[in-house]
């Protein structure tokens, strides 16, 4: 599942169910040839759409498309942004974390940060076992370790907060 939102204002989910597109769960049945590396042909329920990549931030998930000569702002969410979201973890440009939470019920398996620990961007925080899956839950930011509030063993339940930061 896809979470898009279009000029800062209108939400859609997209999903593909077997070789069907879902958008908010319908069915897209559109014909879409693409012209070229940016362009494409979109004709959908007998309206003709001429669409245009005008630029891509992949770091951002970000994009800008013209569609019939209107510029539309469109921002992506995957899953895994979706996952960042209920961790608390959601403002990856920001400097500033302030906590994490546990985004299900699960079993602290290991914890690899210690209080005053200096963490980086993308180290390893801990790993959580949930649904007999192992989660290794990483640093989005630079940051200090405030407090840790769980150590192996621990059964954490959704929303508890584990680790606190400066």
């Amino acid at each position: 599942m896809i979470k898009v939102k279009v000029n800062d204002k209108y939400n859609f989910e997209i999903d593909k169910n077997n070789d069907k597109l879902l958008i908010n769960g319908e069915a897209v049945t559109a014909d879409v040839k693409q012209l070229n590396a940016s362009a494409y042909h979109i004709i959908d329920h007998l309206k003709s759409y001429n669409a245009e990549v005008v630029s891509f931030n992949a770091a951002d998930k970000t994009a800008e498309i013209k569609v019939n000569n209107n510029i539309y702002t469109v921002s992506v969410k995957d899953q895994f942004d979706v996952l960042l979201d209920k961790l608390g973890l959601n403002n990856l440009n920001s400097a500033k974390v302030s906590e994490v939470k546990a985004p299900m019920p699960g079993l602290v398996l290991k914890v690899f940060v210690t209080e005053g620990s200096e963490v980086l961007k993308g180290d390893n925080l801990f790993i959580l076992e949930a649904m007999k899956m192992e989660n290794i839950i990483k640093a989005t930011a630079d940051v200090t370790v405030k407090t840790v509030k769980i150590k192996p063993g621990d059964k954490v339940e959704k929303g508890q907060v584990l680790l606190l930061f400066k």
